[in-house]
């Protein structure tokens, strides 16, 4: 039986990973990762479980990226510990790994494989052919898998945008190529189906952008995502127009413009980038700054200009800053900082919500359904998105003449099966998310959070306390120290009465009684659990110390 497994990307945005596996032979499409909700205090990142992987990996035969986003290649260094198998992927996508692996020492042992658009892949009893498609990376691909069972065609992430610029358009003849030959399951990325009609054209966003460098005095400081090489080289074009420098900064734009430059993707001409140490040798009408930090995040460069902490780059009166990339959902408030902020240095800012100067890398209603209509797949299965976008999607799909029973709504570890007759979707396997918290892998999990829940939200407390051994008589303490909890010269009473219930609960235990210690831990955390709710309403966690000497 041929089965698809997906491990992550089903539900919810990011975690995208999917085992294809027929016989003794397993291949994975992608490995990404998720940005921590709100509940996960201090995680940087999520993963998918890797338990499947680790109990199938001596049959696990390659690893197949479809574009170098981190929700497609950022848990690619924790599954290469797992299993050592060849990375199959395009030239960009391979040129961030390498530096991803380079951070995780794994450089050295990763076999990866550079397969370009329309080339073909042969991993086990599966033959792959990427397909070119255009997305908000370079380089992105989707795939046509040839099973015993039949063609399984995945789209990865795209849009069908007909006037790419960089000429990376999504490769429609092959997908409809793939439904003159009869497609078994289309998985389709799902991501933006609750937008009707048609992306717009980057060569839209690139007249925007060009309008703005026109009209506006002083420099001009852009920030986007470090992958986004079309909307870089926009940029560049502009300036190049206009007869303006070009300066590029921070670290992960750098890199990805450093790849692009030597894989031919990217063209600056000579002379027009200099460096950030060279901006005072030009007028400020003279420089395009190109910038990272368009999510908000705490140390990109953008967050340090608006911040008035950058070393090189201090926001004037005349600037204008553009964010050219959308909001990702949770970052609102981080972004939002940072455009109050920059208002205050007296900049003007242009960000999505005031100027169409970003265009997504997904595909709206109107390409999604062209997607179908040129694969004509038996079965359709949604994929990367939240419960709701896979459900709109399957209404879209059913709405152009395929079945519902054909129509598989999927979750991670359900187990979608093909024989020569018919298709199974009842069995699951145990998946979910592992936590990465600087180098622990998995050591935080749900106990762990609840206790950061409430140190962040209600404090600590703790007590010392010493006693003698033989007589049981109290020699230090009880001290109390307290963080998070109340400020101390101000509520003074409180932890002096709390001092008075530690002393009635150690009256009440007598020197004799067994285990006398543990009993006046658990006593102590209850009583005064009780006492500060009762007195200030606050449940602060209680941490008792105590020893016998």
């Amino acid at each position: 039986m041929l089965k698809i497994i997906p491990l992550g990307g089903l539900g919810e945005i990011g975690l995208n990973m999917m085992v294809i596996e027929y016989g003794d032979t397993i291949f994975i499409i992608d490995a990404g990762l998720m940005f921590p909700e709100d509940y996960m205090l201090g995680v940087d990142y999520v993963i998918p479980d890797l338990e499947y992987i680790r109990r199938n990996q001596s049959r696990v035969r390659g690893i197949v990226l479809t574009h170098a986003h981190e929700d497609h290649i950022g848990a690619l260094p924790y599954l290469l510990k797992e299993v050592n198998v060849p990375v199959f992927g395009t030239p960009f996508t391979l040129g961030i790994v390498r530096h991803k692996l380079v951070e995780h020492e794994l450089h050295l042992s990763a076999g990866l494989h550079e397969i370009n658009p329309r080339e073909q892949l042969k991993i086990g009893p599966f033959e792959l052919e990427f397909i070119r498609v255009n997305h908000s990376v370079v380089d992105g691909v989707g795939l046509a898998i040839h099973t015993p069972v039949g063609l399984l065609v995945h789209t990865g992430d795209f849009k069908i945008n007909h006037t790419a610029i960089d000429k990376m358009m999504t490769d429609v003849n092959k997908f409809a190529h793939c439904g003159e030959k009869g497609v078994l399951a289309l998985m389709s990325d799902s991501t933006n189906v609750e937008k009707e009609g048609y992306t717009i054209s980057d060569q839209q966003i690139g007249e925007t952008l060009e309008k703005i460098t026109k009209r506006k005095k002083g420099r001009t400081i852009v920030a986007l995502f470090a992958s986004n090489i079309t909307r870089i080289q926009q940029i560049v074009d502009i300036a190049a127009a206009s007869d303006r420098k070009i300066i590029i900064n921070g670290r992960s734009i750098e890199i990805s413009v450093n790849i692009a430059k030597n894989l031919g993707y990217m063209r600056i001409p000579a002379g027009m980038e200099i460096g950030i140490d060279q901006l005072d040798e030009f007028t400020d009408d003279e420089v395009i700054i190109i910038t990272t930090g368009s999510q908000g995040e705490p140390m990109s460069a953008l967050a340090r200009m608006s911040a008035g902490t950058h070393r090189q780059i201090q926001i004037k009166p005349e600037d204008t800053v553009v964010l050219s990339s959308k909001f990702i959902p949770g970052n609102e408030k981080a972004i939002t900082n940072i455009i109050n902020n920059l208002y205050r240095r007296g900049a003007d800012v242009i960000y999505e919500k005031i100027s169409n100067i970003h265009v997504s890398g997904h595909a709206f209603q109107e390409e999604l359904k062209l997607m179908i209509n040129l694969t004509k797949p038996k079965y359709f299965i949604p994929i990367h998105g939240e419960h709701r976008h896979l459900v709109l999607h399957a209404r879209l799909a059913e709405q152009l003449g395929i079945p519902r029973e054909h129509i598989v709504l999927a979750q991670n570890g359900q187990i979608i099966g093909f024989d020569q007759t018919q298709m199974y979707h009842s069995e699951y396997i145990g998946t979910g998310r592992v936590l990465i918290d600087g180098k622990g892998i998995g050591d935080v999990g749900r106990s762990v959070l609840k206790e950061r829940r409430i140190l962040s939200e209600e404090g600590l407390v703790v007590v010392n306390l010493a006693f003698d051994e033989e007589t049981g008589i109290i020699v230090y303490g009880p001290e109390i120290v307290s963080r998070g909890f109340v400020f101390e010269t101000e509520t003074g009473y409180l932890l002096q009465d709390a001092q008075c219930v530690i002393l009635e609960v150690v009256e009440e235990v007598l020197p004799e009684v067994p285990n006398r210690v543990s009993i006046i831990r658990s006593k102590l955390q209850t009583a005064l659990r009780q006492y500060f709710f009762f007195t200030i309403g606050r449940r602060p966690m209680i941490l008792p110390f105590i020893l016998e000497v």
